[in-house]
C-alpha cells in the first residue's frame, strides 16, 4: 500500500457521537467570547457585519431534507464507502522545513459503479468538500450516487483541510491557536490539496486516462470552479451549484442577498412580507418600556430572558434567511413561516408580535420554550468559517436603509477589519479573492480563457445574486431555476421532486455527458 495512504472500513455510524466542543476547546471558546464581545461592542454605533453562512445545508435544511422521502442516502447504500487517509503537504507552496510537515486529510471512495480503466477509461467524479465535515454530505448529496450507475464513475468525497478528520496540527484548538497554524487555512491550499488527492486516486486505481468530473456546492461550488481553472490538466469540468464567486470586492450590491429574500417572501404573501417590515420597529417600541424585554421574552417563549432587543431580532433574521436561502420543495420553509404570520387575525394574538412568533412557531414547531442562540453556539464550522471570513473570504454582504424588509446593516470594510484584525492578529485580505481568481469582467476573462464550467442555481436562493447568471462562453455556462434554492440541484433525487428540478438535473448530465464524448473523441484520436 502507498505510503501516503491509510484505509479504513466507512460505517454507517460515520462518526461517534460529537462531544460538546466545550470539553475539549476551552481556550478556543474564550477566543470566541472575546470575539463575541468585540462584536457586540460595536453594534450600538455601527451594525457589525453579519454574513449568513455559505454552507450547503444548515441544521433545519438538514432536518427538512432528510424528512422527505428519500431525501437521505440509505444506510445501506453508504455502506459502499471506503475511508482513507492521505498524508497530506502542510504548505503545498513553500519551501521552508516547516512546510514540508504533513497531516490525515480524509477521503472516501465509492467504487461499486465503477467502470474502470478497461471500460472506456470511466469518469471519477469528485465532490469537494466545503465548510464542514463531510460526514453529512455523504448521506445528503446525492447527485454522484444518482448518476454513477449510468456513467459508470468512481464517486469520490474529499474533506476540507481544518474541518472533520482532516485538521492540522491534530485538533481544532492546536490548529487556530496562532496566527503561524492559522494561515496554512486557505482556499489555495485547499484545492491544492484535492489536486494532490485526485491525482494519487488516479494512480491508486490504474485510471491515467480517466476523465475528473469535480462537483462542488455553495463555498464547495466556488472550489470546484476555482479548481477547473487553475487544474485544467487534473480537472475536465466542473458543476459548481450555488456558487456566489461574484460576492467579493464590490462586483455584486451589497444588499444583494437580502433583496432576494426580501422578494421570497413577498412572492409567498405580501401580508407577510409587510407584517416582517413592521416588526423590528415594534420590537424595539415594546422593547423601549420599563419591562419591555420581559414582555418579549414572555410573548416569544424564549429559553432565558432577553438582554437585549438585538437577540430576537438576529434570531428573527436567521429564521427568514435560512427559511429563504434553503427553500426547497416540498415544505419551502418561506411558505411555512407566512403560513404562520398570516393565519393569525383578530383577537389578542392578532398584533404584530403574536403574528411574527406564529410564524416561528409554524417554521420551528411548538416548542415549550425557544432558544434566541440556537444559531450562535460555536461549532467546528463557525470556528473555521469566521477565520476563512476574516482572512480571505470577504464577502461585502449588507443592506441599507429601506432597501429590504429588515433593518438598516450596511457592510463597513474598516470597521471589519479592525475587529478581524483585533481577534486574529492580521488584517484580512479583501480584494484576494478577485485577484487569485478573477471576478471582474469575468466574462471577457473567461470566454477565451474558462472553460468546461456550469454554474447553476436556483433564483430563489439568496446567493444566487452573487452567481454567474448568464453564459460566459460556449462551455461556460449557467442553468438556472426561477423556483430553485441553495444547491438543491446536487442533493439526493426523490421521487416527489417536481418537474423543474428534474430538467435542470438532466440538463447538467447532458452538459457532462458532452464533456466527456468530446474528451473521449480527442482521446482516441491520440492514441490512434
Amino acid at each position: 500500500m502507498d505510503q501516503n495512504l491509510e484505509q479504513v472500513q466507512f460505517t454507517t455510524a460515520m462518526a461517534p457521537p460529537r462531544v460538546p466542543l466545550f470539553q475539549f476547546y476551552p481556550h478556543l471558546l474564550l477566543l470566541l467570547f472575546l470575539s463575541f464581545v468585540l462584536i457586540m461592542q460595536t453594534v450600538t454605533p455601527l451594525p457589525v457585519h453579519k454574513a449568513p453562512r455559505l454552507s450547503l445545508h444548515n441544521k433545519d435544511a438538514l432536518l427538512i431534507s432528510r424528512s422527505r422521502p428519500g431525501g437521505a442516502i440509505s444506510a445501506n447504500a453508504l455502506l459502499d464507502f471506503k475511508t482513507y487517509f492521505y498524508r497530506q503537504t502542510l504548505d503545498h507552496f513553500n519551501y521552508a522545513p516547516q512546510s514540508y510537515a504533513t497531516f490525515r486529510q480524509r477521503y472516501v471512495v465509492n467504487s461499486k459503479y465503477w467502470g474502470g480503466q478497461s471500460f472506456n477509461n470511466s469518469p471519477i467524479f469528485a465532490y469537494l468538500g466545503a465548510e464542514a465535515p463531510i460526514d453529512n454530505d455523504l448521506s445528503v448529496v446525492g447527485f454522484l450516487n444518482d448518476n454513477a450507475p449510468s456513467f459508470n464513475s468512481l464517486i469520490v468525497f474529499i474533506e476540507h483541510r481544518y474541518y472533520g478528520k482532516s485538521i492540522p496540527f491534530g485538533t481544532m484548538e492546536e490548529a487556530m491557536k496562532n496566527e503561524t497554524t492559522r494561515g496554512y487555512f486557505n482556499s489555495a491550499q485547499a484545492i491544492a490539496d484535492y489536486a494532490a488527492i485526485l491525482s494519487h486516486i488516479k494512480h491508486q486505481f490504474s485510471a491515467h486516462d480517466s476523465p475528473i468530473i469535480v462537483v462542488g456546492g455553495s463555498y464547495g461550488g466556488m472550489l470546484a470552479s476555482w479548481f477547473r481553472l487553475k487544474y485544467p490538466h487534473i480537472a475536465l469540468g466542473a458543476l459548481a451549484s450555488s456558487a456566489p464567486i461574484l460576492y467579493f470586492d464590490n462586483i455584486t450590491p451589497q444588499n444583494g442577498y437580502y433583496s432576494i429574500v426580501t422578494k421570497d417572501f413577498k412572492e409567498v404573501s405580501d401580508n407577510c412580507y409587510k407584517t416582517i417590515r413592521r416588526s423590528w420597529a415594534e420590537i424595539d417600541r415594546v422593547a423601549s418600556k420599563p419591562n419591555g424585554l420581559d414582555i418579549l421574552s414572555q410573548r416569544f417563549k424564549t429559553c432565558s430572558k432577553l438582554n437585549n432587543a438585538e437577540e430576537l431580532k438576529d434570531y428573527l433574521e436567521t429564521i427568514y434567511a435560512v427559511a429563504a436561502q434553503y427553500n426547497r420543495p416540498p415544505n419551502y420553509p418561506v411558505t411555512m413561516v407566512c403560513r404562520g404570520i398570516d393565519g393569525v387575525h383578530n383577537g389578542s394574538d392578532g398584533d404584530v408580535i403574536g403574528r411574527i412568533f406564529a410564524g416561528v412557531v409554524s417554521y420551528k414547531g411548538n416548542k415549550t420554550c425557544y432558544d434566541m442562540n440556537t444559531y450562535n453556539y460555536p461549532s467546528e464550522t463557525s470556528i473555521g468559517w469566521q477565520w476563512q471570513t476574516c482572512s480571505e473570504m470577504v464577502m461585502p454582504i449588507g443592506r441599507g436603509q429601506n432597501e429590504t424588509m429588515f433593518p438598516a446593516a450596511p457592510f463597513n470594510l474598516d470597521e471589519f477589519i479592525k475587529i478581524c484584525s483585533e481577534i486574529y492578529g492580521v488584517p484580512p485580505r479583501p480584494h484576494w479573492i478577485t485577484t487569485y481568481y478573477g471576478g471582474h469582467d469575468i466574462k471577457l476573462a473567461l470566454n477565451r480563457f474558462g472553460s468546461n464550467i456550469i454554474f447553476s442555481n436556483g433564483l430563489r436562493d439568496p446567493y444566487s445574486s452573487g452567481g454567474v447568471l448568464e453564459d460566459l462562453s460556449e462551455s461556460v455556462v449557467a442553468v438556472t431555476t426561477r423556483n430553485g434554492s441553495h444547491c438543491l440541484d446536487i442533493l439526493q433525487a426523490t421521487k416527489t421532486d417536481p418537474e423543474w428540478l428534474i430538467m435542470q438535473r438532466n440538463t447538467e448530465l447532458q452538459i457532462i455527458q458532452g464533456w466527456l464524448t468530446t474528451y473521449y473523441a480527442d482521446l482516441k484520436s491520440l492514441n490512434k
